[in-house]
């Protein structure tokens, strides 16, 4: 099982506010959001649109309620803008990330994704990427990493639906093109099931690199539905495609026992994008909190 002293949970606050689809959650304020992820039991969060943007305020709004930054997104565009205009946008986060105390920065490539576009279907218009593409983004990858050690923050991948790195053979890709002591996994159950791709195959083979983990439930349903209808990952988001751990398909025993049994170490985050409309974001964070205390005794 997971050691407890060495594991920290978090709730992302994307249930709150969607930074895709501002209208989901725009009734939901920054002060709502993390007192109600204290509330709910949760020791940190990812860094939402809403949160303030001085290291000082944010750092003082967490302080009250006894919560910590665990990590940020970071779009990168390494196959469609010249590196070093990427690299100045990614010291920014770095840097911001540092003063708030954090020490992860969740990367996703999104040249060519096709996850922000309302209208294009996810099941069939996901970009390949050819050879000289991936030995550019893996070089950007390694580079990038190197500057966020610099910072002292670990920089992980974030696989993801729609984007040119979601299938497990294309992790692979990307694992295996990169310098394991500067790139390392941001593992997601939610997105890989999704896909139809065997979560615990890429848990195990790359126990050793992952350094930050999203809980993230799926219903099959609306999967099959999205799939069926050729609706976009947004329209499936809508419906309801993800939900949080124990509300889904996905048993997150074994996932929480190779965790273990790799000796993982860092933040266990709850990620549900939903309409907080549907599925109100306290309730969920409650019924997740629930779950997790249950099958991992943390």
């Amino acid at each position: 099982m997971l050691d407890k002293k060495n594991i920290k949970l978090g709730i992302a606050p994307i249930a709150w506010t969607n930074d895709d689809m501002p209208d989901l959650g725009a009734e939901n304020t920054f002060e709502q959001c993390v007192s109600e992820m204290a509330l709910a039991g949760y020791k940190g969060c990812e860094i939402g649109n809403k949160y303030p943007k001085k290291p000082k305020d944010l750092k003082k709004a967490l302080k009250l309620r006894k919560l910590k930054i665990a990590n940020s997104w970071f779009s990168t565009f390494l196959l469609t803008e010249p590196y070093e205009k990427v690299e100045k946008e990614f010291r920014k986060k770095c840097k911001f990330l540092k003063a708030v105390g954090a020490g992860i920065i969740g990367v996703s490539e999104q040249s060519y994704s096709i996850q922000g576009q309302m209208e294009t279907p996810v099941f069939e218009k996901k970009y390949v990427l050819n050879d000289a593409e991936w030995k550019t983004l893996n070089e950007g990858l390694n580079k990038l990493g190197a500057v966020a050690k610099e910072y002292g923050i670990t920089m992980t991948f974030h696989h993801h639906m729609g984007t040119v790195v979601q299938t497990e053979a294309e992790i692979d890709r990307m694992m295996e093109g990169t310098d394991p002591s500067l790139v390392f996994l941001l593992f997601d159950s939610g997105h890989l099931a999704y896909c139809g791709e065997n979560y615990m195959s890429v848990l195990n083979k790359y126990a050793s690199r992952i350094k930050h983990v999203h809980l993230k439930d799926i219903r099959p349903e609306v999967v099959a539905k999205v799939k069926a209808e050729h609706l976009s990952f947004l329209q499936g988001v809508r419906l309801g495609t993800f939900t949080v751990p124990g509300d889904g398909a996905i048993d997150f025993v074994p996932i929480i026992e190779a965790l273990g049994k790799a000796g993982y170490k860092g933040w266990l985050l709850v990620e549900a994008e939903q309409d907080p409309a549907k599925a109100n974001p306290l309730e969920y964070a409650i019924k997740a909190r629930k779950y997790i205390k249950k099958i991992a005794k943390i």
